[in-house]
């Protein structure tokens, strides 16, 4: 289980960080609201009190929703308009999401309320701070949101555990119903008032949530596949020519490409491996998925860096519909639409694929006795008697045969909604979805890779490796055994899997090269 972090969050009107999204979500960092946002709050909350026992029409204040919207709700009507909103909403079906995108879901909302743009009471904020820092996780189901006028099923499973209703995950992680849940962790059920159901609805929160925390696991798993690289051209007598630094920003000024080449080129440096064949070798290049691995992992660095530019903007919104603007008009918005998130959702899961699919090759060639430089078929101890790592192979390949299929866009699908009210939406929290099992499955592949990659290099009886790549293939072997007749290999590969998540390979080859991005 991840270590909690020690930190406090304190949400103002200025909003929050990558690292705030990510400590609260996995690390379950405490949260707490400060002066300037409590009394932002409180403003804003004044205005919607004021036009709540008015007869002025305001979307979902007093009026339906949706294509509801031209239905005036009398004002004894308008709490309960919001409480039948989450339970009608509240409509997701299939299994529970992840605790960390559940939180992160509900952490941006309360973000959202921070920055006094939404109406809602202070003590409607401060009962999802008590959620979040007492653990209780309300159960998100996977189907539910089209990306569109928020992620508005997931966002209402959230909020209708605010209202002491649905089932929730304790503390603990058991699964019982909300009021036993907070009964036992002290906690008293809120009764929504005018705009507040409304208010917790209206976001893209769990798509940016799940768009940071893949985007912090991709920027890892680009270093790994620096590494992994590093260590198959090693394995299979490959060059470090072709990642010299003027073979790069000098020439083709790509920032991440530039990155990429130079971890791979520091991780070289000192293998007697590589030294071995410099002078006599006879292959003026080597393969694609050698010589061009910079080109691919550095373009998706690129990838990322462009995805958290729309999400440190989405971070900077404040999302609702309506929104309580300084002047203390209420006006109703489209800042809902999660296209600009579903957008670069789909295309980190296109790169992220692509990287996974050049890994595979790699470990393709070291697999093959005639690509391979030498190395025995499979680089099995008695090939014949052993199949090696023939299946381990096979297993990449369809990893990355699923991440192709899931690299097909959601966000160029729409199924219109609400009596074509809602007529055009962005899917976007299907993308996100499909990013997360697309960064899983790339793991894995990056995995075996290692693995197979280790084994070639020790295979190369009487050359050492970098220290670099070398200390890694020493953490490896901490899990996994060297290379020797056939075994159970499952266990092995989800060994390796665990190093490359927990960031164990990286800090491995970080001890030998400081410079490691």
């Amino acid at each position: 289980m991840a270590s909690k972090s020690s930190r406090t969050v304190k949400l103002s009107t200025s909003g929050v960080s990558f690292a705030d999204v990510i400590d609260v979500a996995r690390f379950d960092a405490k949260i707490e609201l400060t002066p300037e946002a409590i009394a932002a709050m409180e403003t804003s909350r004044s205005f919607i009190e004021g036009i709540a026992a008015g007869q002025s029409a305001v979307y979902g204040v007093s009026t339906g929703f949706g294509a509801l919207a031209n239905r005036k709700i009398e004002v004894e009507d308008r709490a309960q308009l919001q409480k039948s909103l989450i339970r009608s909403h509240a409509a997701g079906v299939g299994p529970a999401v992840e605790r960390e995108v559940v939180r992160a879901l509900m952490f941006l909302r309360l973000r959202t309320m921070a920055s006094g743009r939404t109406g809602v009471r202070v003590a409607l904020a401060q009962k999802y701070i008590e959620f979040l820092n007492k653990g209780i996780t309300p159960v998100v189901p996977e189907f539910g949101s089209l990306g569109c006028s928020g992620d508005l099923a997931p966002l209402s499973h959230c909020a209708l555990a605010i209202m002491g209703e649905g089932r929730v995950h304790d503390a603990n992680g058991v699964e019982l119903a909300t009021q036993n849940a907070l009964k036992a962790a002290g906690i008293t059920p809120i009764e929504l008032e005018a705009k507040e159901g409304l208010a917790l609805i209206n976001g893209t929160d769990g798509m940016l949530g799940m768009l940071i925390m893949a985007s912090a696991d991709l920027q890892q798993l680009c270093t790994v596949a620096d590494i992994t690289t590093a260590l198959s051209i090693e394995g299979l007598l490959g060059t470090d020519r072709v990642f010299a630094p003027d073979l790069h920003a000098p020439l083709r000024p790509q920032i991440g490409q530039a990155v990429s080449a130079a971890n791979i080129y520091g991780l070289l440096q000192g293998s007697a491996i590589v030294a071995s064949h410099k002078e006599n070798d006879s292959r003026v290049q080597d393969a694609y998925s050698l010589r061009c691995a910079p080109q691919v992992s550095g373009a998706v660095r690129d990838t990322i860096d462009h995805a958290l530019l729309i999400a440190q903007r989405e971070l900077a919104s404040a999302i609702d519909n309506p929104v309580v603007l300084p002047d203390g008009r209420v006006e109703s918005n489209g800042n809902f639409h999660g296209a600009p998130v579903g957008y670069v959702l789909d295309f980190l899961a296109i790169a992220a694929a692509d990287l996974g699919s050049i890994s595979e090759r790699r470990t393709d060639r070291a697999l093959d006795q005639h690509r391979s430089a030498g190395l025995p078929p499979f680089l099995a101890n008695d090939p014949g008697v052993d199949s090696g790592l023939m299946i381990a192979q096979y297993t990449q390949a369809g990893l990355v045969s699923e991440n192709k299929r899931l690299a097909v866009p959601a966000s160029v699908d729409s199924i219109p909604s609400s009596a074509m009210q809602e007529d055009h939406v962005s899917m976007g929290w299907s993308a996100a979805r499909k990013l997360r099992k697309v960064v899983d499955n790339l793991a894995r592949i990056l995995a075996i890779e290692l693995v197979t990659a280790s084994r070639a290099v020790e295979l190369r009886t009487g050359l050492t490796p970098a220290p670099a790549t070398g200390r890694v293939i020493q953490e490896l072997r901490k899990s996994v055994q060297g290379p020797g007749s056939d075994r159970f290999l499952s266990p092995e590969l989800e060994a390796a899997t665990a190093l490359v998540n927990s960031g164990a390979v990286t800090s491995a080859a970080r001890e030998v090269m400081k410079t490691l991005i």
